[in-house]
C-alpha cells in the first residue's frame, strides 16, 4: 500500500548523490517535493526530473547552518505545497584532512555544523507544523560512521554521524506521542561525489560494488511507507562486500 501519495517531503542535499536518488524515488511514489541544497543548478536539474514524473516541486536553495534561511524555506514552501509531513535530512559534508590531531578547527566546525546542527535546524523548522498535524516523519541519513569510528570517516564526520543517531532517538523520545516518528538510516559505502574528498583514491572495482543513490531512495520509501503504529528507529544498509569475510576490493 502506498501511504505516501500526495504527501509533501523536504529533502536536503537534494541536488546530487543520495539526495537526488531519494528525491526521485519519493516522486515516483506520488510525493510532492521541496528540494534544498547549496547550489541552484543541480537542484533545478532534479526538479526537472520530478516534473517529468508528474509531481509538484519547489526549488529552495539554502545553507542548512543558517537558521533564518531554514525557517523561511519551511514556512514558505509549506504555504506553496501544503504542510510538510516528511523531512529527509541528507545534507552532509566531509573534509580531506580528517584526523583529530591535524584537521583545521574550521573544518571541524563546518562538518559538524552541516551534518549535525543542520539536521537539528531543519527539524526545528518543520516541528511546528508537524506538531500541529501529527502523522509526520523525520528520516536522518547518517552513515555507518555513526556506529563505527574509523580513520577513513574521520573525527568530525564520525562524531557528527554519531550525533545524528542520538538526535533521532531524542526526537522519538520527545515527539513520538505527537505523531512524529524519526528514523536514522546508516549506509555503508555509497558511490557519490563525496568520494572525491577521500584522503586515498577508491579503486574502480570497489566503487562499482558500492551502494548506489537509488538504493537509498528505495530504502527511504520503504521506511516512510510504514503505517503510523510502526517505527524503524535505526536501519543499516550495506554493500555486500562490507559484510563479507573477504578482504575489501
Amino acid at each position: 500500500m502506498n501511504r505516501l501519495k500526495s504527501r509533501v517531503a523536504w529533502v536536503t542535499g537534494a541536488g546530487t548523490g543520495i539526495g537526488r536518488g531519494i528525491a526521485l524515488a519519493l516522486a515516483g511514489e506520488g510525493v510532492d517535493l521541496i528540494l534544498s541544497g547549496r547550489r541552484t543548478e543541480p537542484l533545478e536539474e532534479v526538479a526537472e526530473q520530478v516534473n517529468k514524473i508528474g509531481q509538484k516541486v519547489v526549488v529552495a536553495p539554502l545553507d542548512v547552518t543558517d537558521r533564518d534561511q531554514v525557517n523561511r524555506v519551511a514556512e514558505q514552501s509549506a504555504a506553496e505545497l501544503g504542510r510538510i509531513s516528511l523531512l529527509v535530512n541528507n545534507a552532509g559534508a566531509n573534509t580531506t584532512n580528517r584526523t583529530v590531531t591535524e584537521m583545521a578547527p574550521e573544518d571541524w566546525d563546518r562538518v559538524v555544523d552541516i551534518n549535525l546542527t543542520g539536521a537539528f535546524n531543519c527539524f526545528r523548522g518543520v516541528y511546528p507544523q508537524m506538531k500541529e498535524h501529527g502523522d509526520s516523519m523525520v528520516i536522518n541519513i547518517a552513515s555507518m560512521a555513526g556506529r563505527q569510528v574509523s580513520l577513513l570517516g574521520g573525527a568530525a564526520y564520525c562524531a557528527s554521524k554519531h550525533g545524528m543517531v542520538s538526535l533521532t532517538q531524542s526526537i522519538n523520545l520527545e515527539a513520538a506521542d505527537l505523531g512524529i516518528r524519526a528514523s536514522v538510516i546508516l549506509p555503508g559505502e555509497v558511490d557519490t561525489p563525496i568520494l572525491a574528498v577521500r584522503p586515498q583514491p577508491v579503486s574502480e572495482k570497489r566503487q562499482s560494488l558500492m551502494l548506489k543513490p537509488e538504493d537509498l531512495g528505495e530504502t527511504v520509501v520503504f521506511v516512510a511507507n510504514m503505517p503510523p503504529h510502526v517505527s524503524i528507529p535505526e536501519m543499516w544498509i550495506m554493500p555486500t562486500y562490507q559484510v563479507s569475510g573477504t578482504p575489501l576490493p
